[in-house]
C-alpha cells in the first residue's frame, strides 16, 4: 500500500538481498546464528526464570534486568527466525506487513532498551550515591513506574511518529538482512526529497538515543565522584564492579545504534551496515545476560539452588 508517482501501486512483498551473492557465507551464518539464537533464548529466559523463582533476586537491579531479558527475547525473535529462513531460501522475500512489523518492533524495542539502560543507570546512581536511602528511592512502586514509563515512552516517541516514514515506497529490493527504519530510504520513489524524513529520524534519535545517553553520563559523573571519595581500595573496587557490566553494554549498544540511526543514509555502506545490524540485533542480546548476570555470584547461587531443588524433587 504505497504510492508511486502518479499511480497507486499495491506492494505485497519485498526482496531481501542479504548476502545473496555469497551462498557459502550464508550457510556459515545460518549455523552460527542458529546457535547464537538458541544461546540468546536460553540465557535470557533462564534469567527471567531465576528472577521469578529466587527471592534473593527480587531487587531493583534484577527487576530491570528481567525487563531487558524479555526485550532481548522479543527483539531477536522478531528478526532472527525470518533471517535464518532466508539464508536457506532461493527466493529471499518478506511480506509487506511482516516488513513493516519488523520496522516498528525494532524501533520500539531499540528505544525501550535505551530507556531501560537509562533507568538502570539511575538505579546504580541511587545504590552508590545514596546507599542509606536506596530502598526508599527504589521501592517497588518506583521501580514498576520507571519500567512502565520506559516501555510506554519508547512507544510514543519512536513508533508513533514513524508512521510518516511509510509514505511513497516504490522499490521492491532491500539490500539488507531484515527490515528496519533506515532501509525505508532505499524504498523511496525516484526523485523523492528525503531530507524531511531524515531530519525526523535524527530528531527521534536525539530523544531515544542521545537524551538517555546524556542522562546516563550525568549519572556516572556523580557515581565516579562518589566512588573516588571512598577511602578503602576494596570499597572502590566493589563499587566499580557493580557498574562495569552496565558501562560495557551501554558502550556496545550505543556505539552500534548511533552509527546506524544518526547519520545520513545516502552515503551508507550496505555491507558494513549488515554486519553492524547483525551485531546489535543478534550478538548484543546474547551478550547482555552473560555480561550482566551469568557471571554474577548471586545468579550462580540462584541457579544452583533451583537445580538442587529440581533434583531433590525427582
Amino acid at each position: 500500500m504505497t504510492m508511486g508517482s502518479g499511480n497507486t501501486t499495491i506492494i505485497e512483498e519485498f526482496i531481501l538481498l542479504g548476502f545473496g551473492g555469497r551462498p557459502q557465507l550464508e550457510m556459515v551464518l545460518f549455523g552460527v546464528l542458529s546457535l547464537i539464537y538458541l544461546v540468546t533464548l536460553f540465557g535470557n529466559l533462564a534469567l527471567l526464570a531465576l528472577t521469578c523463582l529466587d527471592s534473593r533476586l527480587h531487587t531493583p537491579m534484577y527487576f530491570f534486568l528481567s525487563n531487558l531479558a524479555f526485550l532481548n527475547v522479543c527483539y531477536t525473535s522478531a528478526v532472527v527466525p525470518k533471517m535464518l529462513v532466508n539464508f536457506l531460501a532461493a527466493r529471499k522475500s518478506i511480506s509487506y506487513r511482516f516488513c513493516m512489523a519488523q520496522v516498528y518492533v525494532t524501533l520500539f524495542l531499540g528505544a525501550a532498551e535505551c530507556f531501560l539502560l537509562m533507568v538502570m543507570a539511575f538505579d546504580r546512581y541511587a545504590a552508590i550515591c545514596h546507599p542509606l536511602h536506596y530502598t526508599t528511592l527504589m521501592n517497588k512502586t518506583v521501580c514498576v513506574s520507571l519500567a512502565i514509563g520506559a516501555w510506554v515512552g519508547s512507544f510514543l516517541i519512536s513508533v508513533a511518529p514513524s508512521f510518516a516514514l511509510e509514505r511513497s515506497l516504490c522499490n521492491l529490493i532491500i539490500d539488507h538482512l531484515f527490515c528496519e527504519a533506515p532501509i525505508l530510504f532505499q524504498l523511496a520513489c525516484p526523485g523523492q526529497d528525503l531530507s524531511e524524513n531524515e531530519a525526523m529520524m535524527v530528531t527521534g534519535s536525539v530523544f531515544t538515543l542521545l537524551l538517555p545517553l546524556v542522562l546516563i553520563l550525568l549519572s556516572y559523573v556523580r557515581i565516579v565522584a562518589a566512588i573516588l571519595s571512598i577511602s578503602s581500595a576494596d570499597g572502590k573496587r566493589k563499587a566499580f564492579s557493580t557498574c562495569s557490566a552496565h558501562v560495557t553494554v551501554v558502550t556496545v549498544y550505543y556505539g552500534s545504534g548511533m552509527f546506524t540511526y544518526m547519520r545520513p543514509q545516502s552515503g551508507s555502506l550496505a555491507e558494513k551496515d549488515k554486519l553492524i545490524s547483525l551485531f546489535y540485533s543478534v550478538i548484543n542480546p546474547m551478550l547482555n545476560p552473560i555480561i550482566y548476570s551469568l557471571r554474577n555470584r548471586d545468579v550462580k547461587e540462584a541457579l544452583l539452588k533451583v537445580l538442587g531443588r529440581t533434583k531433590g524433587s525427582q
